[in-house]
């Protein structure tokens, strides 16, 4: 009898964890937030190698909290999808989010960007299709039975678009992986290990240097320029972005948003943001801004819902 109650109240109160209410579980998120006891989790996707994020990522924390006095704790995990995710459980607060793993963070779990980020004076950007200078692949159409290395699952450029197109002119690669981040696809080209890559770009910069993903890797394979080429791009993309989980308490929101953007117009935070995500500026944002995404993936026949399952 003892162990027939027992095993009821632990049902019960499993129940009753369950059952909670989003309300009652976004109270317990906001509550002391901000505070040394419960920081204010700031993810960021990896899209390049994950100690320089780390690294840049403890700057901004360092800033925002002279700034705002608030508590605040880094982090970058293995996958978009894992921050995308982190944002829907109240595990992450804000998010430096890639384009379209913000639109899947906003359909789901109404995630709400603030800012864009700017390159170059520009708010967009492109993917771009590589290969090897060697290799005798000079356009998409030669990548019909090839082996890709993609970014991740939920990078606009380094797979979501590039795939898009492959799909609609009905090219079929050999094989395909996810190296995980930009600098990484590039690699794998280089190294031969696939036969094309799909990774960021933007235009080069006033001095006429490349400023696509193969510029990253310059001090580690000088050569890298030379020995893989661009052979094609995707349509322009508006920029990666800076979001918030659902319903944060406003007054915490308004100081941290007032505070990168003062951040971001420093000398300081223009390094700092630089050495994260070649990012010169932050400009506010509204979901609007990406509907032109939206459409595209449309246009393409895809369906930003398929990658919510």
């Amino acid at each position: 009898m003892k162990k027939f109650v027992f095993i009821l109240l632990s049902c019960v109160s499993l129940c009753l964890v369950s059952c909670q209410s989003g309300e009652q579980k976004l109270n317990r998120a906001n509550k002391d937030l901000g505070t040394a006891k419960k920081p204010i989790k700031m993810y960021f996707v990896p899209s390049m190698e994950a100690g320089k994020v780390v690294q840049s990522g403890e700057a901004i924390s360092k800033a925002l909290n002279e700034l705002t006095g608030l508590h605040f704790k880094v982090a970058v995990p293995t996958s978009y999808a894992a921050v995308v995710e982190a944002l829907g459980s109240n595990q992450a607060d804000i998010a430096w989010l890639s384009t379209y793993a913000y639109i899947l963070a906003h359909q789901k779990f109404g995630a709400e960007v603030k800012f864009m980020t700017v390159r170059n004076g520009l708010k967009n950007y492109r993917g771009q299709f590589i290969a090897r200078a060697d290799s005798g692949i000079e356009s998409i159409e030669d990548l019909q039975g090839k082996v890709i290395a993609y970014t991740d699952a939920a990078s606009t450029s380094g797979y979501v678009y590039p795939s898009a197109i492959l799909k609609q002119k009905n090219i079929v690669p050999k094989s395909h992986t996810f190296v995980g981040s930009h600098p990484s696809a590039v690699i794998s080209v280089y190294n031969k290990n696939s036969d094309a890559g799909c990774t960021y770009w933007s235009p080069p910069d006033q001095k006429g240097v490349p400023m696509d993903a193969r510029e990253k890797l310059l001090d580690t394979y000088p050569d890298v320029l030379e020995q893989v080429k661009i052979i094609g791009f995707t349509e322009w993309i508006p920029n990666d972005t800076v979001t918030f989980r659902k319903s944060m308490p406003p007054e915490i929101l308004a100081k941290i948003t007032n505070a990168l953007q003062k951040f971001s117009t420093s000398s300081e935070g223009q390094k700092v943001l630089k050495d994260l995500y070649d990012i010169d500026g932050l400009e506010p944002a509204t979901d609007a801004d990406y509907d032109v995404v939206r459409n595209t993936l449309k246009t393409l026949g895809m369906d930003p819902s398929q990658y919510l399952k």
